[in-house]
C-alpha cells in the first residue's frame, strides 16, 4: 500500500535574492582541445540562449557546455553564494529591469550561474545586465518519516512534480534514465548544494551504447552507489536522484551537468525509469508540441 507523502512545506521561508543576466566570456586565445587534442572555439556558457530550452537534446550542439535560456550571477561573491545557496529548480524568477520588466519564469538549474526560462517572446526583450529577481523557497525541505533522505536544490514546486511514492518504506522517484556512477566527472569534488557535476561523455561508443546520447536538457537522472550529502563521492548502497541542467561538453572529464536533487540510502531511496521525467513536462516548462522533444 502506498504511503501518503508528508511535507514541511509551511516550515519554509521564501526570501527575495537577486541577479544580473550574465555576458558570455572567453579565455584568451579562445581554444578549448578535444579529448583527441583537436582544438575548437566554441559558444556555451552565460548570456541568453534564444534556440536551446529545457527539454530539448543535451548532445549534438556546436556548442561547451550549453546553458539553456538566461544565466544569471551577482557580481558580489557573498550575494552570488546565497543566490547559489538557496535557489532551488522550481522557483518564480520575475524580471524586474528593462523592456521584459514583469516577465516571470522559472529556475532550471544551476551551473557556474543560475539558470532561468523564459517564454522565447521575453527573451526577445531582454538584454545582458537586466536585472532578474528569485523567490527563493525550499532550503530545509523535508519528507516528514523519512529524515535519512536529503532533498537539495528542491522546491516544493518540484517536490510535487517528482511524482514520489512510498512502497514498503522506500521512496520511489521516476527519472528518465540511469547513469553508472563510473561515468561521472568533474565536479565531484564541489559540494552538491552548489554546483552539478559533468558525466564524461569522451567515449562516443559507450554513450551509444548505453542511450546516453539520447539524454535531454530537464531529464531527472537515476545514479546507483553514489553519497552526495557532502560532495559527491562513490558509495555502495547509496542513491542520487539528479537533473540534467547544460549541455555536452568537448572538454576531457566533461559532458552534460548533472545536479543533484535528492540522495539517501538505497533502501530508502530507488528510482524507476519513465522517459517522460522530464521538468519541462512536469513543471509545465514548454509543451512536447513547442520543443518537439519531450514525449
Amino acid at each position: 500500500m502506498s504511503e501518503t507523502l508528508s511535507w514541511n512545506f509551511d516550515e519554509l521561508v521564501e526570501m527575495a535574492v537577486t541577479g544580473r543576466v550574465s555576458q558570455p566570456a572567453l579565455r584568451r586565445g579562445g581554444y578549448t582541445p578535444w579529448p583527441d587534442g583537436v582544438g575548437v572555439m566554441l559558444p556555451g556558457m552565460s548570456g541568453i540562449v534564444y534556440n536551446a530550452r529545457v527539454g530539448d537534446r543535451a548532445f549534438g550542439w556546436a556548442a561547451d557546455h550549453v546553458e539553456p535560456g538566461v544565466s544569471i550571477a551577482n557580481a558580489d561573491e557573498r550575494a552570488d553564494f546565497a543566490l547559489h545557496y538557496l535557489t532551488c529548480i522550481g522557483n518564480e524568477a520575475e524580471v524586474t529591469t528593462g523592456l521584459a520588466k514583469g516577465a516571470r519564469g522559472i529556475v532550471t538549474g544551476e551551473h557556474a550561474r543560475l539558470l532561468v526560462d523564459f517564454e522565447p517572446e521575453v527573451l526577445e526583450e531582454m538584454t545582458v545586465g537586466d536585472t532578474v529577481q528569485i523567490r527563493t523557497r525550499g532550503r530545509g525541505l523535508r519528507l516528514e518519516g523519512h529524515p535519512d533522505i536529503e532533498f537539495k536544490k528542491t522546491s516544493p514546486a518540484l517536490a510535487e512534480a517528482f511524482g514520489l511514492r512510498v512502497e514498503d518504506g522506500r521512496v520511489i522517484c521516476p527519472v528518465a534514465m540511469e547513469l553508472p556512477a563510473r561515468i561521472m566527472g568533474s565536479g565531484a569534488e564541489l559540494n552538491a548544494e552548489f554546483v552539478d557535476q559533468d558525466l564524461m561523455s569522451g567515449d562516443r561508443e559507450l554513450m551509444a551504447e548505453l542511450g546516453i546520447d539520447q539524454m535531454r536538457l530537464g531529464d531527472l537522472i537515476g545514479i546507483r552507489d553514489v553519497d552526495h550529502r557532502f560532495g559527491r563521492s562513490y558509495r555502495k548502497g547509496w542513491t542520487a536522484i539528479c537533473l540534467c541542467i547544460h549541455g555536452d561538453s568537448v572538454m576531457t572529464g566533461h559532458g552534460p551537468g548533472i545536479l543533484t536533487l535528492i540522495t539517501g540510502p538505497a533502501e530508502q531511496l530507488d528510482f524507476e525509469i519513465d522517459p517522460g521525467a522530464n521538468i519541462a513536462r512536469t513543471l509545465g516548462i514548454q509543451s512536447a508540441a513547442t520543443s518537439g522533444e519531450v514525449s
